[in-house]
């Protein structure tokens, strides 16, 4: 199977990179998680650069879903 991370490049266009970048660690904290997913539980799984505010301002971030569509 692919590399999930790989799929979110071709987004690169569309969004800001610093969204790219929390949206690959998001990708791949959810992706080890068992169990219950939750925005604590997300941030705890993402290491570095994954704190709980981080999580939030992704979540409230606005995405262009027409443009990645």
């Amino acid at each position: 199977m692919d590399d999930p991370l790989t799929r979110l490049r071709c987004l690169a266009p569309f969004v800001k990179a610093v969204t790219l970048r929390q949206w690959s660690r998001i990708t791949s904290a959810i992706l080890a998680m068992t169990g219950r997913v939750t925005m604590l539980g997300i941030s705890r799984w993402t290491g570095a650069g994954g704190s709980y505010r981080t999580i939030q301002r992704f979540f409230a971030s606005i995405l262009p879903w027409d443009d990645l569509f």
